[in-house]
């Protein structure tokens, strides 16, 4: 099985999430199942129904979790430096209108855009990987080709 790259923060966060589904979401979902089994036939049962739903859901978030945590490779990043690589801070200016953003590149598990995590899989941090500050990349994204200007890295 090939390894799974993260950070220690991103590896934090999807154990809490695993730690919570085990302790209060499932025990949770049992009790909604034994309290809709309670309300009599089964078959027309909404509550019924909709606990069994989410005990599914559950379940298979639990499963996908503990697969990911057990193929992580927790990278530490403070340890890094130099060019962009995986866990870089970084800081880039989008050469068309000016635009400054920040990201981190991260492992596909714990990518999230709206919180500034890059999916390291993503076409604009592969086209990062490599680059120093001052170097322009050229990426080619569904919304049309974009230049970006790597303004600052920084690995914490």
């Amino acid at each position: 099985m090939e390894k799974i790259p993260m950070t220690r923060a991103g590896f934090d966060q999807l154990d809490a999430e695993l730690r919570q589904l085990k302790s209060e979401e499932r025990p949770a979902v049992i009790r909604a199942i034994a309290e809709a089994r309670e309300h009599g036939d089964l078959s027309e049962n909404a509550e019924y129904h909709a606990a069994r739903e989410r005990q599914s859901f559950v379940e298979g978030r639990i499963k996908e979790l503990e697969g990911l945590l057990g193929l992580a490779e927790v990278i530490d990043t403070s340890k890094l430096s130099g060019s962009i690589k995986f866990g870089a801070k970084i800081v880039i200016v989008d050469e068309d209108n000016d635009e400054e953003r920040s990201y981190q590149i991260v492992g596909e598990a714990e990518a999230d855009l709206e919180r500034g995590l890059l999916n390291i899989k993503s076409p604009l941090a592969r086209a990062l990987i490599g680059k120093d500050e001052g170097d322009s990349v050229e990426v080619r994204t569904p919304g049309g080709q974009r230049n970006y200007e790597v303004i600052s890295i920084r690995y914490e």
